[in-house]
């Protein structure tokens, strides 16, 4: 049985974190904090109404080094990195959530978050937490960079392509759409009901944030520079991330190749769910589990991948509790079902 806290509870992802873990058999949650929110957990969240009595104040380090062995911090970019060294100090193994700590280069961080770095001494040391790719890494971890949701999905849905037929690739175009729980849980008036509703909009075109943490890792899988175009859009669900993926091949590769190519990849992941020829995943699948389904057509030199994550569960809360079992030794599907 390990102690675990949560810093960031008022937000989607510490909520659903908390969720997972209530029903997890080797874990007790000891400790909940928030930057403004004050209160017993059932006032902020109902859902937790006499569930626990955990109660959340400002975050206090000599109260979570006291009650934690292992902490989640879930708190909004740029406000992670003042929280984690003091943590990592006091030798507690940290699982963050924001993008603090997803990129080795401090100046990449400034370019794409417009804030300069103020933990580069713990930069090198944190593994990033996509658990198909760097789970002998994340064994011995003491920082878990948390991947980004829409990188999640886009470097799971290319992973076994760009490891094996990069030479083959001319481009690669992806078309991503995610629920509205992706921006976080904020009032903003581009994100209220009746401006979703009925609606769908790109943003940030050719400027998210994600794309050089998705251009980054596949670039170490591919053993060469990749980058790709990626645009992201707004649709009005609460929960989900689907992505249409196009990839310009330089040769034809046959369906059946790519199905056996992938299925051999993920054979021994529980978590990636390669779909048969013919079926596309869909997001209704997915939501409230921590899976990644991917589906493929081609019609010769244009292969497209499709794949659906919940971006609350496998593209955030989900793998943050899958990464926390693999540090600890645990199963890993204990509490994602």
């Amino acid at each position: 049985m390990i102690n675990v806290g949560i810093i960031g509870i008022s937000g989607y992802s510490g909520k659903l974190i908390l969720k997972l873990l209530l029903n997890h058999p080797k874990v007790r949650v000891t400790y909940i904090a928030a930057g403004k929110t004050k209160g017993s957990l059932g006032d902020i969240h109902p859902e937790f109404l006499e569930k626990t009595k955990l109660y959340c104040d400002k975050f206090n380090l000599k109260k979570a080094k006291s009650l934690c062995d292992l902490i989640f911090v879930a708190v909004p970019h740029t406000q992670a990195m003042k929280i984690v060294p003091g943590l990592l100090a006091a030798k507690k193994r940290v699982i963050d959530l924001s993008a603090d700590y997803r990129f080795k280069s401090a100046s990449e961080y400034q370019k794409w978050y417009k804030t300069s770095h103020s933990d580069k001494k713990n930069l090198p040391k944190a593994v990033y937490g996509l658990p198909e790719l760097y789970r002998e890494d994340i064994k011995k971890a003491n920082l878990i960079a948390n991947p980004g949701c829409y990188p999640t999905a886009a470097i799971l849905s290319l992973a076994p392509l760009v490891a094996t037929q990069n030479k083959n690739i001319n481009s690669i175009t992806i078309d991503a759409k995610s629920g509205i729980s992706g921006a976080g849980r904020k009032a903003v008036l581009d994100l209220i009901f009746s401006e979703i509703s009925e609606n769908l909009k790109a943003y940030k075109v050719l400027t998210h944030q994600h794309t050089p943490e998705i251009n980054g890792y596949l670039s170490k899988l591919a053993g060469k520079a990749i980058d790709v175009t990626f645009v992201p859009h707004l649709v009005p669900l609460n929960q989900g991330i689907f992505e249409t993926i196009y990839v310009s091949l330089k040769k034809p590769i046959a369906l059946s190749k790519i199905y056996t190519l992938y299925h051999k990849f993920y054979k021994t992941e529980k978590f990636v769910r390669i779909l048969k020829i013919g079926i596309q995943p869909e997001i209704k699948n997915v939501v409230n589990a921590n899976y990644c389904d991917i589906g493929f057509a081609t019609n010769g030199k244009m292969l497209v991948i499709t794949s659906a994550i919940d971006n609350l569960i496998k593209g955030a809360s989900g793998q943050a509790v899958q990464n926390m079992n693999i540090m600890c030794g645990f199963n890993e599907n204990l509490g994602l079902g």
